[in-house]
């Protein structure tokens, strides 16, 4: 029995990246040779077992066949006799078709070090095509790398296009699309995720709302960038440097869905987009089943950034109807929350990506000065029942305008 150490841990350690996750292949061994050594099996569709004491996962070498359509749609094959180089040949990229032994030594059957030096994504073999995932899995590598300068090797790009072509990521479940996109969010840039698959045409099938943005056009006075999809990238890439919350990043997104669906004849204005993407969002939610935590921020974004963007010209009793409804006075993180969502909106434009954003600071402010109101002074000037919450939102507008 020879074990190694496989995939993701070898990259990033070859990267000088942290390494997180350890996966291990085990090859020449049997399920009943595992189990007797102590290991408990986990794996239900393959022999997969967590050591007995750092509970890291091994999997005994296999082999796959594709047998139908989709990412499950294989037959796996594990027995003594399946080699370390068989089992990395069934790898995506190159650069995860690494190994290392317990002397350090690294086996790289597939030219995955010269990839990582050259910094190429690129596929091991024609099998890629057989797994719609790994369009996705590919475009999450492209913005977890970006920053070190990869970029996706032309015939990879092919393949993930015919794989976009032949109807095979109609089969991904919800779970596994949310989960790559999810990941894709703690990126340093997760816009390069949406980009890529918009590329090789993916992004119109499993995240349709986002790709119909591209191509809407925006008043050129406000968004010189003009077309919507671009400044969605924009955003994105704006928010991940301003924050490093998920729920935030993905807001920042989804917060324009609706002019993705403005009539053509109304272009290049959106003025309901705040209303019309409100369903948008909640229908693609429920589809890819993101968390509420993702959803709810997303909605407030979506119907308030404008507000927001107008703070300068809002009345006072105006900004106390938008924090009533974020409900700041019980979840008061979500202001800042929202705010860098609609700063990163602002600065994600052509030109615009350092700017200033006073409307920050000026939502701040009157959120400082409705909370210096005090419920009990109110009480005990005689005020009961509901006319203490008229009460209340009277002086929380007069500290507001005195603010």
């Amino acid at each position: 029995m020879q074990v190694y150490l496989v995939g993701g841990a070898v990259r990033d350690q070859l990267l000088n990246l942290d390494v997180y996750d350890k996966d291990w292949v085990v090859v020449g061994s049997t399920p009943k040779e595992m189990l007797a050594n102590g290991f408990t099996a986990v794996g239900n569709d393959f022999p997969v077992f967590l050591h007995p004491k750092t509970k890291q996962e091994h999997a005994l070498a296999r082999t796959e066949r594709k047998t139908s359509a989709g990412y499950t749609g294989f037959e796996c094959h594990f027995s003594v006799d399946v080699t370390l180089e068989e089992d990395l040949l069934r790898r995506d990229l190159t650069i995860n078709a690494l190994a290392q032994d317990n002397q350090g030594q690294i086996i790289d059957p597939y030219g995955g070090q010269s990839d990582l030096n050259d910094r190429i994504l690129r596929h091991v073999s024609e099998a890629f095509t057989e797994d719609p995932l790994r369009v996705l899995r590919v475009a999450r590598f492209a913005a977890k790398l970006k920053h070190l300068g990869f970029s996706i090797a032309p015939e990879t790009l092919s393949l993930m296009k015919r794989i976009s072509q032949s109807g095979e990521l109609e089969h991904l479940t919800a779970e596994r699309i949310w989960q790559e996109w999810y990941k894709s969010l703690s990126t340093q840039n997760p816009q390069e995720f949406l980009s890529v698959l918009q590329e090789c045409g993916a992004l119109q099938i499993v995240l349709p709302e986002i790709s119909q943005l591209f191509g809407v056009p925006q008043p050129e006075q406000w968004h010189p960038e003009i077309d919507t999809g671009i400044h969605t990238l924009m955003v994105a890439k704006q928010a991940a440097q301003l924050s490093d919350s998920l729920p935030v990043r993905f807001a920042s997104q989804v917060h324009d869905l609706g002019k993705g669906i403005t009539p053509k004849e109304e272009w290049p204005s959106h003025k309901l987009h705040c209303h019309t993407g409100l369903k948008l969002i909640k229908d693609l939610c429920e589809r890819v089943r993101v968390p509420n935590e993702f959803k709810d921020l997303a909605l407030m974004v979506c119907e308030q950034h404008s507000n927001i963007h107008r703070a300068a010209e809002l009345k006072p009793s105006t900004k106390l109807k938008v924090l009533n409804k974020f409900d700041v006075w019980r979840k008061p993180e979500r202001l800042s929350d929202i705010l860098l969502c609609c700063m990163a909106d602002s600065r994600g434009r052509t030109g615009c990506e350092e700017i200033e954003y006073p409307q920050k600071q000026l939502f701040e402010q009157a959120y400082q000065a409705a909370l210096s109101v005090n419920v009990q002074d109110i009480i005990a000037n005689g005020f009961k029942g509901k006319d203490i919450r008229t009460e209340m939102d009277k002086r929380r507008i007069e500290a507001i305008a005195q603010a």
